[in-house]
């Protein structure tokens, strides 16, 4: 009878877990202690697939779905007529260790509805941690939500037990935020978040002086934002990533389309599906921000605060920037050539490395790894002296390029159609009678 209700709990948390997505590579590395079960590495958790191909899995869940506050957007939002469930710390502890031990998971990712105050609910979610780590010699990864409001007490006793802390924003600016969510405020979320990042600074410096001396997050500290609940501009969620990660040395920041749980209320926006291309976009951005060397301004601008939603951000930054273009592969530095599309982080690294010894071709770029399709338009080599097809207006360049792009497809559609019609069984004429 108790593990029914258990198992009741879970179907009704690990269901609404489901909103958060602010979790996805674990980024620190914990050796397994004497007589202690698990372990954590910097190799992916919550179903990501590092690159050897493993997919590596995480026990994401609410301690409750119940909560204090009346977010408009949210599906727990205390007005909302649904099941409501609260487990234990001993539930969720005893929960993680047997779905390790069956080789389920290989962490947890712990958030929370609000219940009673920040405090009450911020310490039974360190409690979990600490029961973990002290009791239960658990060694595996550990994300914490740090509940906005809590005290810098209990903020601290979180990161010394997780491997990650995050604190979500949400809704990216105050006045919108005060608009869908009147009872929470900028300051109490930025707040944590400054804690967190000047905790890390400080162990880390520590640990410099002291190799034993506890670690403080190691992870490091993520949060989410919401996308298409309020009238934000790509631009504006943009520039608030790169301050994030400028002024807060956050490691990630997440973007969730808003879904709309809550149609009846009249401050959100009709929408009847996730704005998940513009979510796409939004990531592909913050990809160049973090690994191409973009900065926030070169994305969008005022006068393009959203992005493109037919091509990529660095297409779509090429397209409006044709006065750089064609750059020469065998002169230009590192930083130009990370501009070029369809040329990655690593293939830049290799044609540096690779013009030392002689002049770059076609031949040799596609050996590189450059995606010569689309990089073909924007570069300039032995057999392309002046670029191909740059005085095109860029309209006609980015049809140009789209076509080519739905041809390529249709054709790897068509030839997977033929594939499947030839490995077809025939069937003899009667064989139904059979």
């Amino acid at each position: 009878m108790e593990n029914d209700k258990v198992q009741q709990k879970l179907n009704i948390l690990a269901d609404a877990a489901k909103y958060d997505v602010s979790c996805a590579s674990s980024g620190s590395s914990r050796g397994n202690a004497k007589k202690g079960i698990g372990s954590s590495v910097s190799c992916g958790i919550c179903h990501s697939f590092t690159e050897d191909g493993r997919c590596v899995s995480l026990f994401k869940i609410l301690m409750t779905n119940s909560c204090i506050y009346d977010c408009a957007y949210c599906v727990n939002r205390r007005s909302n007529d649904r099941p409501r469930a609260t487990l234990t710390v001993a539930e969720i502890v005893e929960l993680t260790i047997g779905f390790y031990r069956r080789n389920y998971i290989e962490g947890l990712f712990l958030s929370s509805g609000v219940i009673k105050n920040p405090d009450y609910t911020m310490e039974r979610m360190v409690e979990v941690a600490k029961k973990l780590r002290l009791e239960e010699k658990f060694n595996g990864y550990i994300h914490l939500k740090a509940i906005p409001g809590a005290s810098e007490r209990l903020i601290q006793q979180a990161g010394l037990f997780a491997d990650r802390l995050s604190v979500n924003i949400e809704i990216p600016t105050e006045s919108n935020l005060k608009k869908l969510a009147p009872e929470k405020n900028l300051p109490d979320i930025m707040t944590p978040m400054g804690n967190i990042r000047n905790s890390i600074i400080a162990s880390n410096e520590e640990r410099k002086k002291y190799r034993k001396a506890p670690q403080f997050a190691p992870a490091g500290q993520s949060t989410q934002l919401i996308i298409g609940a309020t009238p934000e501009t790509d631009r504006q969620i943009i520039l608030l990533s790169s301050d994030l990660y400028q002024t807060q040395n956050l490691n990630r920041v997440y973007f969730s389309g808003y879904i709309p749980v809550n149609a009846y209320d009249q401050r959100l926006p009709a929408l009847n599906t996730p704005p998940l291309v513009r979510e796409n976009r939004l990531y592909q951005s913050d990809w160049l921000m973090r690994f191409y060397k973009f900065k926030a301004e070169e994305i969008l601008s005022e006068e393009h605060p959203f992005l493109d939603l037919d091509v990529d951000p660095k297409l779509g930054y090429a397209l409006r920037n044709l006065h750089l273009f064609p750059i020469d592969i065998n002169t230009a530095d590192y930083e130009l050539i990370l501009r070029i599309p369809g040329v990655g982080v690593q293939s830049a690294q290799r044609i540096i490395q690779a013009r030392r010894h002689r002049r770059l071709t076609l031949f040799h770029l596609k050996k590189i790894g450059v995606v010569l399709k689309r990089a073909k338009f924007f570069i300039k080599t032995n057999e392309l002296p002046v670029g191909f097809k740059t005085d095109l207006p860029p309209e006609n360049l980015k049809r140009m390029l789209l076509s080519d792009t739905a041809a390529r497809r249709k054709k790897s559609m068509d030839t997977q159609l033929k594939l499947f019609e030839v490995n077809q069984p025939v069937l003899p004429e009667n064989a139904w009678r059979h």
